[in-house]
């Protein structure tokens, strides 16, 4: 999967990865390859990626909005810490 974070100021992130957690309205929920089309709004918390060999990355957010559409995901943070 394809996945960028943007922040207001600047991109953080832009690559391929496995998996991702973050931090939902109603609780974290993990996108997976082939997930379905969604959009939600993001509370404050980590985000967890997994890249394709299987190495963590975590990043803090203090809310934002992740769309996830045919395997390519937009994730846009108020900050990243």
């Amino acid at each position: 999967m394809k996945i960028e974070i943007i922040t207001p100021d600047k991109k953080i992130f832009e690559g391929d990865i496995k998996s991702i957690r973050v931090p939902g309205k109603k609780g974290s929920f993990q996108v997976l390859k082939d997930h379905a089309p969604i959009i939600s709004t993001l509370e404050n918390g980590p985000v967890i990626m997994v890249d394709q060999a299987g190495t963590e990355t975590r990043y803090e957010i203090n809310g934002g909005v992740i769309e996830v559409k045919q395997n390519k995901i937009i994730l846009l943070a108020e900050s990243v810490k």
